[in-house]
């Protein structure tokens, strides 16, 4: 940023306080959205160029758009809602509020009291009687308010890129509605919204490299949860049998469009329910995500138009690879040809990793209408009760929409004895290395009987990128993590 054109506005501060006027805190009640002001507006019918002295209005905001001609001037206002102009007339505003007026700068946030009315050209108006400044912007918004456009800053000053470009307020309002939606609908299903330990003596409910920490006093070691899922089917057991947990997850893992360390997951269990309860559950959430935000159910989403009208398609794990990996998923040595086909290394990994190696080479890239994927193997889903008719063959499904898994759901696994023996085989080393614990405890929680149950997990912010056609998961997480910024000055700041 220029020194002088932050000379320039730390002289308009000063100034400021000469006149008497406090540049910061000051409290401005009773303002009303700028929505709202549009609707109380339309039962006025008023015509261009009149003005309604009865509809009194108080608004405040921060300043776009500011256009001084000489007595007159517009500018405008922008809230959460959008942009609202506001007429200042000298002759209205008084001598002292037009040099007050005259100190402003874009970026500043402004207090208006005025009345509704019409431009000649029929625009909406605010028309001042008083002004008030709320608080001074010391740095000039960036590229002359035509939007920040620089990626890597928009998402390390997200405070900027939320009040100069609207599309994304609106995709984080829209990320609430959807988050809201979900508890919503499941609480029609009365479902019981709970919070279970961020912080756990054992990582554990999924295949992840967990975050470690200490803890003083106690003297021991901690992660931060990579899962909710083992602490929700201890309630399962102690009698809540409808349970959800809306939970922020921490994987120490990589970084990239689809994957952020720190990210959000709904996981939720229906006790007496299976895979068939969690595939309707899925369907219903994203229905009514989708009817609180609007748009319809075909949405796009990059080249890509999405139909998220139920029911969605149901295909089978081995089914995919036969079909576009040429494999048969039960050949272990025909799966390890096909991945050294695609160079994938396979030296010391379980055969079960190397088949999921081989379908997210060559089967996510064909998922791109929302398709349940399931019968998976029994060894990839070590939570997973098996298929009576075929113990190799896990009751589970992953949801892919756009090449992209979205949700992941079991008929959960609450043979003690089945768990027990999974861990064991996991501390021997064979499967997934990230799974290798044991917790003696959740298996003594299955000992005094879990009932049967569905269980869900859906990757909130990945829904959200779906449904409002975002193309990075940062761009639906306020502060995703970012790698700090070298030689960081004066000249990369927006």
């Amino acid at each position: 940023m220029s020194s002088d054109l932050l000379e320039a506005r730390l002289a308009k501060l000063r100034r400021l306080r000469e006149l008497g006027h406090d540049p910061y805190g000051r409290r401005f009640p009773a303002t009303l959205p700028s929505a709202i002001v549009r609707r109380k507006a339309e039962p006025l019918q008023l015509a261009p160029g009149a003005t309604d002295d009865r509809a009194r209005i108080r608004v405040a905001g921060r300043i776009v758009l500011l256009r001084d001609m000489g007595k007159l001037a517009f500018l405008h206002l922008r809230d959460a809602d959008g942009d609202l102009q506001i007429g200042v007339s000298r002759r209205d505003v008084g001598d002292a509020a037009w040099e007050l007026f005259k100190l402003l700068d874009l970026g500043d946030l402004l207090g208006v009291d005025g009345v509704l009315g019409r431009t000649k050209t029929g625009e909406l108006t605010v028309w001042a009687r008083s002004l008030t400044l709320l608080t001074k912007c010391l740095r000039p918004p960036p590229e002359k308010w035509h939007g920040l456009q620089d990626v890597d800053l928009r998402y390390r000053r997200r405070y900027v890129d939320l009040f100069v470009n609207p599309d994304v307020m609106r995709t984080f309002r829209a990320r609430l509605t959807i988050i809201e939606s979900i508890r919503e609908y499941l609480r029609s299903l009365d479902f019981w919204e709970v919070e279970t330990p961020t912080l756990q003596p054992l990582h554990g409910g999924a295949a992840a490299r967990p975050f470690t920490t200490h803890h003083n006093t106690l003297d021991m070691t901690l992660f931060l949860r990579i899962s909710p899922e083992l602490y929700l089917k201890r309630l399962l057991v102690g009698g809540m049998e409808r349970v959800f947990e809306i939970s922020r997850n921490f994987r120490n893992e990589g970084i990239s469009p689809r994957h952020n360390p720190e990210f959000t997951m709904l996981e939720l269990y229906q006790a007496y329910g299976d895979l068939s309860d969690m595939m309707e559950i899925t369907e219903g959430m994203i229905r009514a995500a989708i009817n609180r935000i609007g748009g319809g159910a075909i949405r796009p989403f990059g080249v890509h138009a999405i139909n998220f009208n139920p029911p969605f398609a149901r295909r089978r794990y081995f089914d995919l690879l036969q079909e576009f990996a040429g494999v048969d998923g039960r050949d272990a040595a025909a799966v390890q040809a096909r991945a050294a086909s695609l160079n994938i290394p396979t030296q010391g990994m379980d055969d079960a990793i190397v088949i999921n190696k081989v379908f997210e080479a060559l089967v996510e890239p064909h998922l791109v209408q929302p398709t349940f994927v399931i019968d998976y193997p029994a060894d990839l889903c070590p939570l997973t009760r098996r298929k009576p008719d075929d113990p190799s063959i896990a009751e589970r499904f992953e949801l892919y929409v756009a090449c992209t898994e979205l949700a992941n759901a079991y008929t959960e696994l609450n043979d003690p004895a089945v768990q027990r023996e999974t861990f064991t085989r996991q501390l021997r080393g064979e499967g997934d290395e990230t799974m290798r614990v044991f917790d003696e405890d959740f298996v003594m929680a299955l000992e005094y009987g879990m009932p049967p149950a569905g269980g869900l997990g859906v990757g909130i912010d990945r829904l959200v990128m779906l449904l409002t056609n975002a193309p990075s998961i940062r761009d639906v997480i306020l502060f995703p993590l970012q790698r700090p910024r070298a030689g960081a000055d004066e000249a990369q700041h927006p």
